[in-house]
């Protein structure tokens, strides 16, 4: 049991864990109440919540440990934090490392991609106090209050900013490069400049525009980077701060003290300080901007909700906020307007676009007593709902709430990121060394040393690493929702993707879920009397046969008759009058009991409807058999294209059922699944589905679906299902349609193929690249990278893995 919460002292609440009657408060309160510093304890056994002020932290934190001593612990938090600053792998390794050490936190988990950090921690340790933890490290952090309410970071904010110091750094690099570089285009421009400035003149004026690029826009990396290294924890920026900042300290020296210099070593590199500086904010800059596509989901979703609904109160419709609804308010809903909040249709039909629902574009017709989801769009029909739910109660707030949590998600393949760049940095800044020796000794050159350093430094690209996994995830999860495939755990995309056998349940997940009336014979009498009869005679029974023989009549607009001595039998049917004529309605031995010759062609058309799994209701009218309905449980319309889609996938499908094994095996035979388990319980469906083996799938609706589901390596429960299944899966399809399954696993392995890509360049790029900075290749005719070159290199890498993920978006 977890709470979403941010308590520190004061007035305290928690979530107790155990109670289970009257003495239990009674010795939870006892036990709080011998706390010092812990007043006015109030216990409340129906919600396990505990209340009380707490006078200092350490008064809560001994709160929390006399539950435990008393044996009723206290539930752990659950905080999300929102986290600046961070650039690559080796901040997030860092931060959660942070994280980890504080005491109380038993998980943490962080993802560069949306700036965010998801812990796990005794209620003791206040949220405020990790927060202050993390900004202690360099990183600015909050806790998040409401993490449902808006996007977790504000990309787009990052991108303007880092837009505006990338055109500023332009502006002042440009004439720096120009001077130093522009010879190679134009042959004569370097002497001109030199005779015409002067070269001292000249170095002067590239100091002043490249220092105010450092101090200026390029001052966030000296800013995070310097106090990273410092504190025997480099990073990311403290790469760039290094090399650029060496490239700055190598020229100014050159250029104010030349004489601690050799003769030939007095070079200026001030063009590279620069371009370094103003390549990675472009890099940074578009990165952010690809982010903020890739978060673009969980916006929109959060647009979905309107500002205000027009409400009853007094007798007359006003406008008003949606944060003034509650429960059981009467909301007025105009043709093309989006409904507030969760409701139940009071009057009026028509049809509502629910496609942000669950992906299918098809409006649904809604009638008095449907419910209606917040989010969703009015047809041209006015309509009227009740309130059932607001805030972060409704259905669009949980969606958003399990998109985010399944970002926050660390994929099993993450760790062998999070191993090798742990070391990353502070082995870069080492290899970077040992080049700047290797040159030195090699060539005697204190700039081509210098040179070689710095390209080391500035070519490593951490940040590419970093973003591999968990971009892809925010895409994938993102586009999921879109689609009406809600990932309550992001690490089901890994697993989903490597499932080799799909278990499902039959009723309500294959089929619909009740009785439906699918065919019907008789031997003379219009199939509009047959229903009429029939359905008037069932018209007050409970049975689901009865139902489904009394919803076809309605369908057909037939109006029903009172029935007068209705009499039922266990097992067999019941006899009634109606419009004066002695019925009788069952199955075959309730013919041979009421004395009715049977019909032999009647009978054997109820035979052939057994064989294939539905169930034969006869029908005898004042002693004569006159017909005979099919009753059964109809098979979802996308069903058995489901199955076909999973089977070409290289799948195997089974099915399990409590049902009976010939009407299961005709369920089964017509959707063409391979295996068919019938007759069994929960229990029985657990067995079934721990033999299938690790990589098994397994979807299903019911209570009695539970622990399947959470049996499976992934679960996947049917959206229109109880909650008690959705509460044990991995995997909820909004729109309850089976079809979604092979959707969830293509898009799964969409992902991880996407993620396998980011990895791949990310290790390949800096294997590779990383030596030929070093200069490796020399001595064999190879190139050596210009600082220059190595900055352009480093911000592609990043921008290509980020951009590499948004196309995920377009996933079918």
């Amino acid at each position: 049991m977890t709470q979403h919460s941010n308590i520190d002292q004061g007035d305290a609440q928690l979530a107790v864990t155990g109670m289970s009657c009257a003495s239990c408060v009674g010795r939870v309160e006892k036990a709080l109440q011998a706390v010092p510093g812990v007043s006015a304890p109030r216990l409340n056994l129906a919600t396990g919540q505990a209340h009380f002020h707490a006078a200092t932290p350490q008064a809560l934190a001994e709160a929390v440990t006399a539950l435990d001593k008393a044996g009723y612990p206290a539930a752990p938090l659950e905080t999300r934090l929102g986290i600046e600053g961070m650039t690559c792998a080796s901040c997030v390794g860092r931060v959660e490392k942070a994280l980890a050490a504080v005491p109380g936190v038993s998980s943490a988990s962080v993802n560069l991609a949306t700036g965010s950090a998801h812990v796990t921690h005794s209620p003791a340790t206040p949220a405020g106090f990790l927060a202050q933890t993390v900004t202690a490290k360099g990183y600015p952090t909050h806790v998040v209050a409401d993490h449902s309410a808006h996007h977790m970071h504000d990309h787009g904010g990052d991108a303007a900013t880092l837009r505006r110091n990338f055109l500023i750094a332009l502006a002042l690099t440009l004439p720096v490069f120009l001077a130093e570089m522009g010879g190679h285009a134009l042959p004569g421009l370097h002497h001109w400049l030199h005779g015409t400035i002067g070269q001292t003149r000249l170095w002067l004026i590239e100091f002043v525009l490249t220092t105010a690029a450092l101090a200026g826009p390029g001052r966030m990396f000296f800013r995070i980077g310097i106090p990273a290294l410092l504190r025997g924890a480099p990073e990311m920026n403290s790469l760039v701060a290094l090399g650029a900042g060496a490239a700055w300290l190598y020229s100014t020296v050159a250029t104010f003290l030349p004489d601690l210099l050799p003769e030939n070593a007095r070079h200026v590199y001030f063009e590279a300080a620069a371009v370094i500086v103003t390549l990675i904010l472009m890099g940074r800059w578009l990165e952010a901007r690809a982010k903020g596509q890739a978060g673009a989901a969980i916006r929109r979703l959060v647009e979905l909700s309107p500002d205000s609904a027009l409400v009853e109160r007094n007798g007359n419709a006003v406008e008003l906020p949606i944060d003034q609804l509650k429960p059981g308010d009467i909301v007025h809903l105009r043709p093309g307007e989006r409904v507030a909040v969760d409701g139940i249709l009071t009057a009026g039909s028509g049809a509502i676009d629910e496609s942000m629902l669950t992906g299918e574009p098809v409006p649904v017709v809604k009638s008095p007593g449907d419910a209606v989801t917040g989010g969703t769009v009015n047809g041209n029909v006015a309509l009227t709902y009740r309130v059932t739910a607001t805030g972060a109660d409704t259905v669009l707030s949980r969606i958003i709430r399990l998109v985010e949590e399944a970002q926050a998600t660390k994929l099993p393949v993450q760790a062998v990121v999070d191993r090798v760049t742990a070391i990353f940095v502070p082995v870069v800044i080492a290899l970077a060394v040992l080049a700047f020796a290797g040159w030195l000794i090699a060539t005697g050159s204190l700039g081509d040393a210098l040179v070689a350093a710095i390209s080391v430094l500035i070519i490593a690209c951490p940040c590419a690493m970093g973003l591999a996994v968990p971009v892809s995830i925010m895409v994938g999860t993102g586009r999921g929702a879109e689609l009406g495939l809600l990932f309550r755990r992001g690490d089901a995309l890994q697993h989903l993707a490597e499932a080799e056998v799909v278990g499902f349940d039959k009723t309500g997940t294959l089929t619909q879920g009740r009785p439906a009336l699918t065919d019907l014979a008789t031997n003379g009498l219009e199939r509009a009397e047959v229903l009429r009869l029939a359905a008037s005679a069932e018209a007050r029974s409970e049975h689901p046969l009865a139902a489904a023989i009394v919803a076809a009549a309605q369908a057909e607009g037939i109006a029903l008759s009172e029935a007068q001595g209705v009499s039922a039998s266990v097992g067999r049917g019941l006899t009634a009058h109606v419009e004066g004529r002695a019925l009788l309605i069952g199955n075959a031995d309730a013919l041979a009991e009421g004395g009715v010759s049977a019909d032999a062609d009647l009978l054997e058309r109820g035979q052939g409807w057994a064989k294939d799994g539905a169930t034969p209701v006869h029908l005898a009218i004042d002693g004569q058999h006159v017909a005979v309905m099919a009753l059964a449980d109809p098979i979802r319309p996308d069903a058995q294209e489901a199955v076909a889609e999973l089977r070409r996938m290289g799948l195997r499908t089974v099915m399990l059922s409590g049902d009976v094994q010939a009407t299961a095996e005709a369920v089964g035979a017509k959707l063409g699944i391979g295996q068919v388990i019938a007759g069994v319980l929960p229990e029985g469906k657990l067995r079934a589905i721990r033999e299938m083996g690790k990589d098994t799938v397994f979807v299903g609706d019911g209570i009695n679906d539970a622990p399947a589901l959470a049996a499976a390596r992934t679960g996947i429960a049917i959206g229109t299902g109880t909650d008690v299944a959705i509460e044990s899966a991995e995997v909820v399809l909004a729109s309850g349609d089976p079809l979604g399954v092979s959707r969830a696993i293509r898009l799964s392995r969409a992902v991880m193929r996407n993620i396998r890509q980011n990895l791949f360049w990310a290790f390949a790029y800096n294997v590779a690249l990383i030596p030929v900075a070093m200069g490796v290749l020399v001595p064999f005719g190879g190139p050596q990278l210009s600082p220059m070159l190595g900055a352009g290199a480093m911000a592609l890498s990043s921008v290509f893995v980020v951009t590499n993920a948004l196309r995920l978006r377009g996933f079918k």
